[in-house]
């Protein structure tokens, strides 16, 4: 064994004197690396991730909760001014559940449980009030801490006195509530009236105009603004509101579809709308002819009368023919005789027309005007983009800017006209080049070098077991020709026979070589007894 050890430190030694100073250097970086990235390895395996417990709390339930945490021998962190605990992620699920059991986060607030527990025969009407007041204030802040951006409420209401007759009028509730809001949250016109319609339906007796609603900040928040709406055109905001709208929609199809036509990243859209918010009611009552070519109206009723004579008549005239000059034919009173005819064609037609009565309300709104600015970049920075694409998106814009403009406000637009509301700039976009070499690579830089030191070091590694294994296989053909050697310098013609003599002599000389010293005790023995 000795032996065994004293030879690989040999070779060790004689491998490390043989390496030049650069191997040496490259062995030695390759084993500092290897530890370095087994050192990495471990801490970020080993790691303990925290994560939060529960929601932001108030310090006194985050001092009660550490308590126990403390009891328990949990690990944890405190936080945001003492408002959040953090414990170990693989942790959270069943700390979150034992803590639960036990009640906590426990705030201190009166909700509708405390009656299942608390409730007794002792308890004055007094004390039934203020705890079911207290209840109420608890169970509506948990109800609006449930909108999108409420991180925390408080909730304080006037609750009218309950009359034991029904002579005794009943009050008006009220509502004071502030709404603690994450930064830079801002609540919908729907937002708002679901906050005021919760509000009235969770208190009895309360009209909306007994609530009083604003955030930390004492900003108000005002209902008939919220009903009127934002983007009413009523107002100067709810105007600009409107035209943003419109401006935002129509930037979106187009970018979308000239995204999709030459890439995301390659076009930038500008859209800019005049609104006409002018409000027109009128009413019209228009009376047209049926048939407008020939301006004649539809016949509802017709009378025809046709009468004839033929025959002489009396000298002093006769009595069919006086006095015809309201009809067609006239005749005139003679002293004279002789025949005549005379002929009456009565027509009577009552004619009607369309009589159209309109109340018209115009929109609240039309797009007088619309302009659309589009920059796009070419695929590649030294070709220029294809006349046939930029045919194709000045063809799409006209087509949504004549669709978009109301024809009554404006007219009918010519292709001209319709051209200058449009730009198409082709070029190179400057703006989103912040380095000029090569993009930044995803991967940190350190990881390349220790990637390429444990390379280096594999590398090595590789090349230092293979040489100790060809070092090894060239040993074992020495020894295995030198017990070839041996066999045949042992091995004689005469066999010597076994016995006792050369028996015990064998059993000395094996003797001596193992156990020296007893082989030295013995002669001793032996030379004492001659």
């Amino acid at each position: 064994m000795n032996e065994r050890l004293t030879k690989i430190k040999s070779d060790s030694t004689n491998f490390w004197q043989s390496r030049t100073k650069n191997q040496k250097g490259a062995m030695i970086g390759a084993v500092v690396a290897v530890i370095a990235l087994a050192a990495a390895l471990t801490y970020f395996s080993t790691r303990t991730t925290m994560v939060q417990l529960f929601p932001e709390m108030s310090q006194a339930e985050v001092g009660s909760i550490t308590e126990v945490l403390t009891a328990q021998g949990v690990k944890y962190e405190i936080t945001n001014a003492g408002t959040t605990i953090l414990v170990p992620e693989n942790q959270v699920q069943d700390l979150q559940v034992s803590l639960a059991s036990q009640g906590y986060p426990d705030s201190g607030e009166i909700g509708t449980s405390f009656f299942a527990t608390n409730a007794g025969f002792g308890m004055t009407d007094n004390e039934f009030n203020v705890i079911k007041k207290a209840a109420i204030e608890t169970d509506l802040a948990n109800l609006l801490r449930k909108f999108d951006g409420v991180k925390d409420a408080k909730a304080i209401i006037t609750l009218p006195n309950e009359g034991v007759f029904l002579k005794d009028a009943q009050g008006e509730s009220t509502a004071a509530i502030v709404l603690t809001t994450a930064p830079g949250h801002k609540f919908s016109d729907e937002q708002i009236k679901g906050l005021f319609n919760l509000v009235s339906m969770s208190i009895p007796n309360l009209t909306k105009d007994n609530i009083q609603i604003s955030n930390q900040l004492g900003d108000y928040y005002d209902l008939d603004s919220a009903q009127n709406g934002s983007n009413s055109t009523n107002t100067v905001e709810g105007q600009m509101g409107v035209k943003k709208t419109i401006e935002r929609d129509l930037q979106r199809q187009v970018q979308q579809m000239l995204g999709t036509l030459i890439g995301q990243d390659k076009v930038v859209v500008n859209v800019s709308a005049d609104i006409d918010f002018k409000k027109e009611n009128r009413e019209e009552n228009l009376v047209k002819p049926v048939d407008e070519e020939n301006m004649t109206g539809i016949e509802i009723s017709a009378q025809r009368i046709t009468e004839s004579y033929s025959g002489g008549t009396p000298a002093d005239g006769s009595p069919e023919a006086e006095n015809v000059t309201d009809n067609f034919v006239d005749y005139v009173e003679g002293t004279t005789t002789g025949n005549g005819d005379y002929e009456r064609v009565e027509e009577t037609i009552n004619n009607d027309v369309n009589r159209i009565r309109r109340e018209i309300q115009e929109s609240p709104y039309k797009i007088q005007n619309l302009g659309i600015q589009v920059m796009v970049e070419p695929p590649n920075a030294d070709e220029e983009l294809d006349a046939s694409i930029r045919t194709d998106i000045e063809q799409i814009l006209s087509t949504i800017v004549r669709t978009s403009i109301d024809q009554e406000t404006a007219g009918m637009l010519t292709d001209e006209e319709i051209a200058n509301r449009i730009v198409v700039s082709i070029q190179q976009f400057h703006g989103n080049d912040t380095e000029d070499g090569a993009p930044e690579s995803i991967i940190p830089w350190w990881v390349w070098v220790i990637g390429g030191i444990l390379l280096v070091a594999i590398v090595l590694l590789v090349l230092y077991v293979l040489r100790a294994r060809k070092r090894k296989q060239e040993e074992e053909e020495l020894e295995i020709i030198e017990q070839q050697q041996q066999l045949i310098d042992v091995d004689d013609i005469s066999e010597e026979k076994e016995t006792e003599a050369t028996v015990r002599r064998k059993q000395l000389e094996k003797m001596a070589k193992e156990k020296p010293e007893d082989f030295a005790k013995l002669l001793r023995s032996w030379i004492a007894e001659d």
